[in-house]
This record gives structure tokens, C-alpha cells and sequence, in this order.
């Protein structure tokens, strides 16, 4: 299905009922006309991290369903995949053949040998400080061979994600039969999951490194490019970083945009919010929460830094159930650079703040993506949290069809629905169109959207101190 300017959900597989034809049937019911487009976060049979370390992307889980399920959804809704491009389980038949075969393996260039990347003498202290990190030591772990001998090898993440050499033919012919048959079971967007990473050069931080992270993305587009079907680099960090992809081209994504709108309801200030909207492109996905923690990173030189440091104190100060130990190594955080919370809460569990929060991603330049807990207003599930000890659980909440059916008549999100269908159906939101941002005075940002015979026009006015909005469609006022 071609791409729409709709909202588009992201969800796991089994968070909103207990499988893909559950999914399906919300979509169609409870959640009717509310999403164009969704996400389905990973559903292939995986060893950790809630699905980001497949063993196999030829089927998928049982518990979820089926090809013919996944096909299904895309009949109605444009979908997105994941593509871990820097990994895979160590439980797969790949890994496990190398284990067994060693060299003989014909998967022995698919993974990144750590011992074979350094030059003799290396890595030194300093080239192991000077790697971009998820974890407080070397990225690599042991393989033991059957014959008994033993390897390091790349590993970035968990210790169930082994890194990928992307440089090598094997890899290569892998990440494109991979993609190609993804895209044949309805995927009209590729998610590079974790990309910036894939691309690993001696004397380099081994983060997005150029030129060879634009030579990767170029080989991987034309792998797929008689398919119509696109690829969304997905990174975590600096804007200027994702601002660079978007001049080759690419959709990105906008991860600044959650802290500096929670900045905004926190300190009732518009001029960050105005300067971040007018910088940002058009063509782009925009999100307030994901199913990772709040970045922080992405908001660095959008905010200053007592900014952040404001923000995330008023996170832990105004936030229900947000504490700083839930994004901890206790809770298995993974990313420093992150804060565990639902969005909803973090806004303290206000139904105003959040209501305009949305309003002002809807109004944002971009495609926007709505998170499942968040198309809920779902409030941080510490019951889960402290079951699982996983930080990130907090924003991972399960829920049944009862549950999605009492949920969708709350006031709150009874209102959130009716705008996703305004922002669905309405003319003015045109990626071709035309935005306008500004601020009549310190407290309010004005943004105005119009398509692009300038036919239709949708006016947002919000004012972040006194918490009131109001919305003009061609001078009519709409209530929600």
C-alpha cells in the first residue's frame, strides 16, 4: 500500500490484544479511522529485547500469528518493518552454524570478528575510550568454537545481539534477500534499526562514520529500489546527525521533538518549540514516544544545557511514578541518554497538557507516529516494571480487548482519537503544503498549515502557560 499522511501507530505485536489478528480487529473497531499507517514493531522469532534480536526473518513468531495475518493488516494500513542492520541473535542458524563450522562456515564473514578488526598491539585503552558505547565496557563478547577455541565478536548491544560485518559479500547478499522478502509480505518501510552503528573503521568513534554509513544506505536503497518501498535510518543523537540524512534524501525521524515539547508545557516558553518546528523538514516522521525511553541526546543544542537539565528535572519533579532508577543499570537501562516514562505521565497524568501536547505533534511538519500506550494516555505501568525489572517495561504495557474498550471511552482519549481522525482527513496537513510558525508572545506558538493550492487552511494558536488552544480550519473553530 502507498504511503499516506496519516498517523501511524507504532505497536508490538501483542500490546493491544494478544496477537496480529487481534490487532487487526481494534484497528477496525475501537481504533476505527484513527491510524493510517502502522508499525509493527518486531514479530519474527527473537531471543531478546522484545524482538530486536531475531533469530529468523523468513516467518513469523506463532504466538503472533502468520504471514497471511501480517498480509492482512497490510490490505487497510501501510506498514513499517524493522531491519536490525547492525545484528542478530546469536541463537540463529547463522551463528550457530559459524559455532560449529568455524571458518569452514559459509556464514563465517557474516559476523564482525573483534580479534580480526585490530591491527597487532590493539585495541589500546584509548581506542577502546574512543568507540561510541551503549555499555560501560569493550563491545565484544567470546564465541566458543566445537573444536574448543574461542573468538571475541562485536557485540554493541545485548548479549544476544551479535554484530554484523556489513563490508563482507555474504552480508551483503543476506541484508538484501532479507529486505526484498519483507518488502514481498507487505513492508512498505524498512526501519533500519540501529544503523548508525553498523559501519565500524579503524581510527573512528565506529558511530555513523562517512563516508561509508552513505555508501551503506545507497547500497541498501538500490537493493530495494524496483520494489517501491523505502528505508527510515533510525538514530538516536545529535539533530545535525538525522539533518544530514534528510539532505541525501531519506525520511527521518524527529526524536528531538518530545523534550523540547515537554521544555515547553514545563516552562510555558515557546521560542524553543518555534525555532525546532521552523529548522525541522517536512519529510519526516515525527514522534513523542516510541517504545524506548524519552531521548534526551536528540534536544542537545535545540535546548541549552540547563534547558535539558531543567526539563529532566521537572521530568522526575512533575512526573508520576517517573523515578531516576527506573532508567538505571537496576532496571537494565541500556542507553544512558534515554528516561523511562510513558509520555502521559511524564506530563504528570494531566488529560490538558497532554491533549495539547498531541496537538502540537499533529500541527508539526511530518507524518506523525503514535506510540499504542500513547494513543491510550496510558500512565507508567510500574506493576510491570518492577515484575520485569526492565526500565523500559514502564512504557510496555499489555493490553487486553476489555481493557482497550473501557480505555477508548475515557474522555482524554475519546478527544485524542477525534483529532487523529481530523489530522487523517484533512486537506490543510499536506506534505507539499505550506507552515507557518510563530510567536505572538513568549507563552503561545501560533502554527498554521495549508495544502498547497492554498484551497484549505488549519490554524493551531496554543498558550503553553495558561494551557489553552484554540483551532481555525479555513476560520471555522474545531472542537474536539
Amino acid at each position: 500500500m502507498a504511503i499516506s499522511n496519516k498517523v501511524m501507530l507504532i505497536t508490538y505485536p501483542d500490546s493491544l490484544g494478544k496477537n496480529i489478528k487481534d490487532l487487526d480487529e481494534v484497528l477496525h473497531t475501537d481504533l476505527k479511522g484513527v491510524v493510517g499507517g502502522v508499525h509493527l514493531l518486531p514479530f519474527f522469532p527473537s531471543t531478546g529485547d522484545r524482538g530486536f534480536a531475531p533469530t529468523d526473518y523468513t516467518t513469523v513468531d506463532p504466538k503472533f500469528g502468520d504471514w497471511s495475518d501480517v498480509e492482512k493488516l497490510g490490505e487497510d494500513y501501510y506498514l513499517m518493518f524493522d531491519f536490525m542492520i547492525n545484528h542478530i541473535s546469536r541463537q540463529s542458524k547463522y551463528y550457530k552454524d559459524f559455532q560449529k563450522k568455524k571458518d569452514k562456515s559459509k556464514y563465517a564473514d557474516l559476523f564482525l570478528s573483534w580479534d580480526k578488526f585490530w591491527p597487532k598491539g590493539r585495541p589500546t585503552k584509548a581506542d577502546v575510550d574512543l568507540i561510541y558505547k551503549r555499555k560501560d565496557r569493550a563491545p565484544y563478547q567470546e564465541i566458543t568454537f566445537a573444536d574448543g577455541s574461542k573468538e571475541k565478536l562485536w557485540n554493541t548491544f545485548g548479549p544476544e545481539q551479535i554484530d554484523l560485518d556489513v563490508r563482507k559479500k555474504v552480508t551483503q547478499e543476506f541484508i538484501k534477500q532479507t529486505l526484498n522478502q519483507l518488502i514481498d509480505h507487505g513492508a512498505d518501510i524498512i526501519r533500519l534499526d540501529a544503523f548508525a552503528y553498523a559501519v565500524k573503521k579503524l581510527d573512528s568513534n565506529d558511530f555513523f562514520v562517512e563516508p561509508e554509513i552513505w555508501e551503506l544506505l545507497a547500497q541498501v536503497r538500490d537493493d530495494i529500489a524496483d520494489k517501491g518501498a523505502m528505508i527510515l535510518p533510525e538514530i538516536h543523537e545529535h539533530y545535525s546527525m538525522p539533518f544530514k540524512i534528510a539532505k541525501h534524501g531519506y525520511f527521518v525521524y524527529d526524536f528531538a521533538l518530545p523534550m523540547v515539547t515537554l521544555y515547553s508545557l514545563y516552562s510555558g516558553k515557546s521560542e524553543r518549540l518555534v525555532n525546532w518546528l521552523k529548522m525541522s523538514p517536512m519529510k519526516q516522521f515525527t514522534t513523542l514516544d516510541t517504545h524506548d525511553g524519552i531521548g534526551v541526546v536528540d534536544a542537545r543544542d535545540i535546548l541549552a544545557p540547563e534547558e535539558i537539565e531543567y526539563t529532566t528535572k521537572q521530568l522526575y519533579k512533575i512526573g508520576a511514578n517517573v523515578k531516576k532508577k527506573y532508567s538505571s543499570a537496576e532496571y537494565h537501562n541500556l542507553d544512558i541518554y534515554q528516561i523511562n516514562t510513558t509520555f502521559y505521565s511524564a506530563l504528570g497524568d494531566s488529560d490538558k497538557r497532554y491533549f495539547i501536547a498531541r496537538l502540537l505533534q499533529m500541527f508539526a511538519p511530518g507524518i506523525p507516529q503514535v506510540y499504542y500506550v500513547g494513543m491510550l494516555a496510558g500512565k507508567n505501568d510500574i506493576k510491570l516494571l518492577e515484575e520485569t525489572k526492565e526500565g523500559r517495561n514502564i512504557n510496555r504495557h499489555y493490553y487486553s480487548r476489555d481493557e482497550i474498550a473501557k480505555e477508548v471511552k475515557r474522555p482524554i482519549v475519546a478527544s485524542l482519537l477525534n483529532l487523529f481522525r481530523f489530522r487523517n482527513s484533512e486537506a490543510a496537513f499536506d506534505l507539499n503544503g505550506n507552515i507557518e510558525v510563530s510567536a505572538p508572545s513568549e507563552n503561545e506558538i501560533r502554527i498554521v498549515r495549508s495544502n498547497k493550492d492554498q484551497t484549505r487552511k488549519a490554524a493551531l494558536l496554543v498558550n503553553l502557560k495558561e494551557l489553552t488552544y484554540k483551532v481555525l480550519v479555513n476560520g471555522k473553530e474545531i472542537d474536539f
